[in-house]
């Protein structure tokens, strides 16, 4: 009996081989396809699926509410830039560098009711500037 094996660059290689090991090649390729016919029968692979070209919906995350965000980031951002430039390093302090009040107040020499203070001024006028 002749096996023949396909190689992954594409190379074919035809085998001699005894009826005897022929025959167990055979059974062992049939229960082989078998078994993976009856698990993916069972089971279905999100990845296969996914390959296969079929689509599925992040519930957690939907393309109007990621519209929407970015539509309101981008509102927030132009209102922070009419804000005066101190007023906008303040914001990046406490904000994005994660300052705490006590740290501006003790780098800018002022106390920290003023720090407080100029916030609530800046949170105003960002809600006057929103509305």
């Amino acid at each position: 009996m002749k096996i023949t094996y396909e190689f992954l660059t594409g190379e074919t290689v035809e085998v001699e081989a005894p009826d005897e090991v022929g025959e167990v090649l055979i059974e062992i390729e049939r229960d082989t396809l078998s078994s993976n016919r009856k698990e993916t029968r069972r089971h279905s692979s999100i990845f296969i699926m996914q390959e296969q070209g079929a689509q599925f919906e992040d519930k957690e995350c939907s393309i109007e509410a990621m519209t929407e965000q970015k539509e309101t980031s981008e509102y927030i951002k132009k209102a922070i830039d009419e804000l005066l430039p101190q007023q906008r390093d303040l914001l990046q302090k406490v904000f994005y560098e994660d300052l705490s009040i006590a740290k501006i107040a003790r780098d800018e020499g002022v106390s920290e009711a003023a720090v407080r203070n100029r916030l609530k001024k800046i949170y105003k006028k960002l809600e006057k500037i929103l509305n």
